[in-house]
């Protein structure tokens, strides 16, 4: 078995390393492009529609997996290659003709809608501390998009830097896969390291300084892949069922859950763009494009590995771990500056300690 991981992988990479030239090519032609502004780092004109290529190296590597071995397609295969390829078109359409958030948001609905047509839907859910699971019934609708699409535009969100959402995606994936590995769910493990190999043909020529972007169509699609496959996980219904995915995916999450907060402090719109995300603020910190991307792939190694860890962990260490996620990234957050200069209230704390100490 371990044969088709590799062979997988090797496929994948080698179809998107094929494919994205030609990405690129489509892209020019139709005039799917990305324009320079005051918000966006890069300064000149940059191709889009990059997930084309990584959607189709790993549609194209999942079939060759399932019809040349015994591989046996599943329900979340083909909810990510339907719904994939519906949240692929939303994307492409972005790319070239700047959807409204509505037409946008109704590409996402749709694919989620597929996602939960195949059964990807949360169930039950287990209370902290309680051993009895909660059969959510028509809750698990709601649940289920809310999730989809909160991952998935996560995604999107952090995708400010060459490399940056492809490399923090494929960390995850890579999470994934080993999580898959250990909970004896092979097929998902075959599909989590496809899109890793997809990753890293895309990275070849989306890392810094990149040569084409990967547009809506691949963070979307990242972000889809992602949250379908980590629902997976809560749909075990376990406390660490609840944290693999919020570890896995730390840092689209947090950056996201970040960005709602300082506009509501600053009383802004959510949907309004700004330049604080965490990017931006290591930027704003004096750090090159290289070593902002390098950083925050490194705080993703660091959640992810604990993601892999508390698979075989206790409910306590799995609080603790969860603990040590939110105050992390606090703390992280109002060093930067994620959030505002008056905001900073465990910092504040730390100092009032200190002094007192003193």
């Amino acid at each position: 078995m371990d044969w088709m991981f590799f062979v997988g992988f090797t496929l994948a990479c080698f179809l998107c390393l094929l494919f994205t030239p030609i990405a690129k090519k489509i892209a020019l032609a139709i005039g799917a492009t990305d324009q320079p502004n005051k918000r966006k780092v890069h300064q000149e004109v940059m191709p889009r529609m990059g997930g084309l290529a990584i959607y189709g190296a790993y549609a194209v590597a999942y079939i060759v997996i399932v019809y040349f071995t015994d591989a046996v397609a599943t329900n979340v295969g083909y909810a990510i290659l339907l719904g994939g390829g519906v949240i692929v078109l939303t994307g492409v359409l972005d790319d070239k003709f700047e959807l409204s958030p509505k037409l946008k948001l109704l590409g996402q609905i749709i694919a989620a809608s597929i996602a939960m047509y195949f059964g990807l839907k949360v169930q039950y859910i287990t209370l902290p501390f309680q051993e009895d699971m909660v059969n959510v019934g028509w809750w698990g609708i709601p649940i289920t998009l809310i999730w989809i699409l909160a991952i998935t535009n996560a995604i999107n969100l952090i995708d400010g830097l060459d490399g940056l959402a492809s490399g923090v995606s494929g960390i995850a994936a890579f999470a994934l896969f080993f999580v898959s590995l250990t909970i004896g769910n092979t097929m998902i493990a075959v599909m989590s390291i496809l899109l890793v190999g997809s990753i890293l043909g895309f990275l070849f020529f989306n890392f810094h300084p990149a040569k084409i972007f990967m547009g809506d169509s691949g963070s979307l699609f990242l972000g889809f892949f992602l949250s379908t496959v980590s629902l997976l996980e809560l749909k075990q219904a376990t406390m660490v069922a609840f944290v693999i995915p919020i570890l896995v995916l730390a840092v689209p999450i947090s950056d996201t859950l970040y960005a709602i907060i300082r506009r509501k402090l600053n009383k802004k719109p959510i949907s309004v763009a700004d330049k604080n995300h965490l990017h931006h603020c290591l930027l704003e910190l004096g750090l090159s494009h290289k070593q902002a991307v390098l950083i925050i792939y490194g705080i993703s190694i660091l959640f992810a590995v604990l993601g892999i860890l508390v698979t075989k962990a206790t409910l306590w260490v799995c609080v603790i771990v969860l603990v040590f996620y939110l105050l992390f990234f606090e703390i992280f957050a109002e060093s930067i500056g994620m959030m505002d200069k008056k905001h900073r209230p465990l910092l504040r704390l730390y100092k009032r300690i200190t002094s007192i100490l003193r």
